[in-house]
This record gives structure tokens, sequence and C-alpha cells, in this order.
């Protein structure tokens, strides 16, 4: 029996994979109802097990403050049609606030540097 003189069509070594986004900073803040997560992707809000997704181009702007008793963190995500979007997040104490306001106003700065 002869062989081809080519190697038979699907076998061989795959092609090489393109090389992953460079990973960013990333920031989450969770507690039992909500969350906020700001990554290379976007915003995504989340309230009760539904979420909402943001991609930065459709991002007008990202706003946060801490609530009156200064225990949570209010985050409002305004899209390019000007329609907002808001998420409370308890940090349960005015430390965690802290370090939560610390990591999102370094990962905004990141990702939105004028905005």
């Amino acid at each position: 029996m002869t062989h081809p003189p080519y190697p038979p069509q699907g076998f061989g070594p795959p092609p090489p994979m393109p090389p992953p986004p460079p990973a960013g900073p990333e920031f989450l803040a969770v507690d039992r109802r909500s969350s906020v997560s700001v990554d290379a992707s976007g915003v995504t809000l989340e309230l009760n097990g539904v979420e909402a997704d943001f991609d930065w181009p459709e991002i007008r702007s990202v706003h946060y403050k801490a609530s009156p008793n200064g225990k949570s963190l209010m985050l409002a995500v305004v899209h390019l049609d000007g329609q907002f979007y808001e998420c409370v997040v308890d940090a349960k104490s005015r430390d965690r606030l802290g370090e939560w306001f610390a990591g999102l106003a370094a990962v905004l700065g990141y990702y939105r540097p004028m905005g």
C-alpha cells in the first residue's frame, strides 16, 4: 500500500491560539442581595439575581458615593442615551466601604481615566 505524499487533512498540530487580552485590574463589591463588578469589559450590576451588563463603549459615566448612613456603596452607570442604572451594596462597616472606594477609584481610573 502506498501513502499519499501529503498528510491527511485534519491531522497535525492545531493553529496557534491568539494571545488573551491583557489582564487589567478588577473591582468587586458583594453583599447578600447585590453586587457591583468592574473589569476590562465594563460594569456589571446585580440585584436579587438579575444582572445588567454595560460594556465600556456604551457607558457615558460612572458615579458612586456613600449611602447616608456611611455603610453602603451607591453606584450609578449612566448610559450613552442618558438613562441611568443604580445599585446599592451594603459594606457593613465604614472601613470596608473605605476599602471599596479606594479599589473602585483605582479601577475606574484605569479604564476611564477621563471620567
